[in-house]
């Protein structure tokens, strides 16, 4: 396998796992209905996208460097 898919899947892996976790222990911290999590984990996602388009390879959401992210050329 090509090691930029490699890590490109690991990023995204384990900034699902983020999110969701972090929607869980919003949600128990919060003494929330757990559908909750669903919603808090979105707003995670989506905060992630914003501070990824400044940090990772620009106009994306990836976190990825360009010299790493395969959608780079």
């Amino acid at each position: 396998m090509d090691s930029k898919f490699i890590l490109d899947l690991a990023e995204r892996a384990g900034w699902t796992g983020a999110e969701a976790a972090l929607g869980l222990t919003i949600v128990e911290l919060g003494d929330l209905p757990v559908w909750w999590a669903a919603p808090a984990a979105l707003l995670a996602a989506s905060a992630k996208a914003w501070v990824a388009k400044h940090v990772g390879r620009k106009g994306t959401a990836s976190t990825l460097p360009a010299s790493a992210d395969p959608a780079s050329a």
